[in-house]
C-alpha cells in the first residue's frame, strides 16, 4: 500500500515539539526519528541557503517533492518507514542529507471521541445555565469542566450554544487527519424532522457553523488561524460575512414585558444590537424560568462575530404559534437528525479562509461550533445549536458501536 503523507503549506509552518521525538541536532537534522502516527514532527535545519527542497524517496526509486520551504512539518496517517531527503540549493554551500522517519502505532490507543473542551462561551438562550447546569458560585473554569464532562467520550449529555454566535471549542487526543475524498469527523446534535411534512426536511433544525484550526505553532492551545468549513449556504447571497452581534445583560430590577397574546413571559428580556444597525431581544418563555444570560460570565455585554445564515423558520400557523425550522442541505451541526450520519459529517477539505479561498490543511487539532442563525420563533424561543458528541471518522470505535444519543426538545 502506498503511504499517504500530509503536506503542510509553507504559510502554516511553525516550530513543533512532541515528547515522543528526539531533540534536534544543533547543526542539522537527526538521521532517524521515531514518532507516532497522527503526530507532528517539526524539521528545522540550522543551516541556511538560497533555496530548499524536501523530498520523499519512494521504495520504487521515485521521488515526491514535499516542500520548498526551509522548515517542514511531517505528519503521517499511516505507520511505516519513510525516507526523506533535505537539500540546500546554494552555489557556495550546497547541502544534501538523507534521513529516516519511523511512524509507529501509538502505545495507548487514540479515542475517536472528544477528549477536551478548550472554550465554552454560549450566547444567551433558554437552555443556558441548564445545559450544563450552573450552580451558585460556578466559575468559567467550572462550567468549562462541566461542558467537557458532558460531551467528551460517549457521555452524550447535551450542551447548548445559545443564540447566534455562542460557541464551543473542542479537540481530540490526536490530530484529525484530512483524508482526501473522505469525510473526517461527525458531530451529533438534537435535530428532528417534523412528521407532517417529512419530504421538506424541516422540524427543529438549528444550524451551527463549523470552523477548524491546525496547531501550526504546536503549543496545544487554539490560538492559530481559524477556517470555516464552507457548507451548502456559504455562497448563498443570503449569507452574511463579518456579522457581529452584542447581547446586553438585563439591568437589575428589569420588569418583564409580556407579549400581547401572553405566550411569552418577557418579550423584551435580553436586548441585542448588531453591526447592521438592527436590534431585537432574546425572549423569555414559560418553559424556562432560569436566567438566560450566562451567570458565570461577568461581562455585561457579550459580542460574537462570524458568518450569519439566513433565517430557516417558517411560521406555518401564521400567528407565531407553530414554526418549522427547515434543514439546510449539508455542512452544519444540529441541522439534520443524528441518524443521517453523512449529513452530520464534515470534510476538512471544505476549509476556506476569511476571503473565501480554499485552504489545504493536513488536519485539524481544534474544532469550533457556533450557532449560525439569529432568529426568534415565538414561544419556541431563540434558535440555538446544541451538541452532545463528536467523532474522528478515521479512528475505529472498536467492535461495539455506541448507541445514538437520544433527542431532547
Amino acid at each position: 500500500m502506498k503511504k499517504t503523507l500530509l503536506l503542510l503549506p509553507a504559510a502554516l509552518l511553525a516550530a513543533c515539539s512532541d515528547g515522543d521525538t528526539p531533540p534536534m541536532v544543533n547543526l542539522g537534522i537527526d538521521s532517524t526519528y521515531n514518532i507516532y502516527r497522527m503526530r507532528k514532527l517539526d524539521l528545522r535545519p540550522a543551516l541556511t541557503g538560497r533555496e530548499y527542497r524536501w523530498t520523499l524517496l519512494e521504495p520504487d526509486g521515485t521521488e515526491q517533492l514535499l516542500s520548498t520551504s526551509r522548515e517542514y512539518i511531517f505528519l503521517s496517517a499511516e505507520e511505516g518507514t519513510y525516507r526523506l531527503r533535505f537539500e540546500i540549493i546554494d552555489p557556495e554551500s550546497p547541502y544534501e542529507f538523507d534521513f529516516t522517519i519511523n511512524v509507529l502505532h501509538e502505545e495507548v490507543e487514540y479515542s475517536p471521541y472528544i477528549s477536551r473542551v478548550y472554550e465554552y462561551r454560549p450566547a444567551p438562550g433558554q437552555y443556558v445555565n441548564e445545559m450544563p447546569r450552573y450552580e451558585e458560585g460556578d466559575t468559567y473554569e467550572a462550567m468549562l469542566q462541566k461542558a467537557e464532562e458532558s460531551v467528551s467520550g460517549t457521555n452524550d449529555t447535551m450542551i447548548t450554544l445559545g443564540g447566534y454566535g455562542g460557541y464551543v471549542t473542542f479537540g481530540f487526543d490526536h490530530t484529525v487527519i484530512n483524508q482526501p475524498g473522505e469525510k473526517d469527523f461527525r458531530i451529533w446534535g438534537n435535530c428532528f424532522y417534523e412528521l407532517t411534512q417529512p419530504d421538506r426536511k424541516g422540524g427543529s433544525a438549528e444550524p451551527g457553523i463549523v470552523m477548524v484550526s491546525y496547531d501550526a505553532n504546536c503549543n496545544g492551545i487554539p490560538d492559530d488561524p481559524w477556517y470555516e468549513l464552507a457548507g451548502s449556504e456559504y455562497t448563498s447571497p443570503a449569507t452574511r460575512r463579518g456579522y457581529s452581534i452584542t447581547y446586553h445583560r438585563p439591568e437589575a430590577g428589569h420588569a418583564p414585558v409580556p407579549d400581547d397574546d401572553k405566550s411569552l413571559v418577557d418579550a423584551r428580556y435580553i436586548r441585542w444590537t448588531d453591526n447592521l444597525g438592527a436590534e431585537g431581544y432574546i425572549q423569555r418563555n414559560y418553559f424556562h424560568s432560569q436566567d438566560y444570560y450566562p451567570r458565570w460570565l461577568r461581562d455585561d455585554q457579550l459580542t460574537f462575530t462570524g458568518s450569519l445564515l439566513a433565517p430557516n423558520a417558517e411560521d406555518i400557523a401564521g400567528d407565531g404559534s407553530y414554526h418549522i425550522l427547515h434543514s439546510y442541505a449539508w455542512g452544519y451541526v444540529d441541522n439534520h437528525p443524528n441518524e443521517y450520519a453523512d449529513l452530520n459529517s464534515f470534510d476538512i477539505s471544505w476549509a476556506v479562509d476569511s476571503e473565501g479561498n480554499h485552504v489545504n490543511l493536513p488536519g485539524a487539532d481544534f474544532v469550533k461550533v457556533y450557532t449560525g442563525v439569529n432568529q426568534q420563533c415565538g414561544w419556541l424561543g431563540e434558535t440555538s445549536t446544541e451538541i452532545c458528541r463528536a467523532q474522528d471518522l478515521h479512528i475505529s470505535t472498536g467492535s461495539v458501536t455506541p448507541p445514538e444519543p437520544e433527542v431532547t426538545e
